[in-house]
């Protein structure tokens, strides 16, 4: 399982929940239209499926893997997960 900047920018108004809703099922948190998300393959095709089946042309939506440890400022914390959850301390 790796860490993913995912980033979206959806054009019309009507489409725009629908894929925040999705999106938000996968991640960790984030801010507005940029999540932390922790995905291995299975759940990288759910994700693609999943907005896949919504988002149209005009729309982006990008998928950034992190490599390596992120660098945390502020009140931002490393959220570690194990391959079947998310360890919460």
């Amino acid at each position: 399982m790796y860490n993913y900047l995912v980033a979206y920018d959806i054009f019309d108004k009507k489409r725009l929940p629908k894929i925040k809703k999705i999106v938000y099922s996968f991640s960790l948190g984030g801010q507005k239209s940029a999540l932390e998300v922790p995905l291995d393959k299975i759940l990288m095709k759910e994700l693609i499926k999943s907005v896949g089946d919504i988002i149209e042309d005009d729309d982006r939506l990008n998928i950034i893997k992190v490599i390596g440890k992120p660098i945390l400022l502020g009140r931002a914390q490393h959220i570690p997960y194990e391959k079947n959850g998310i360890i919460i301390l």
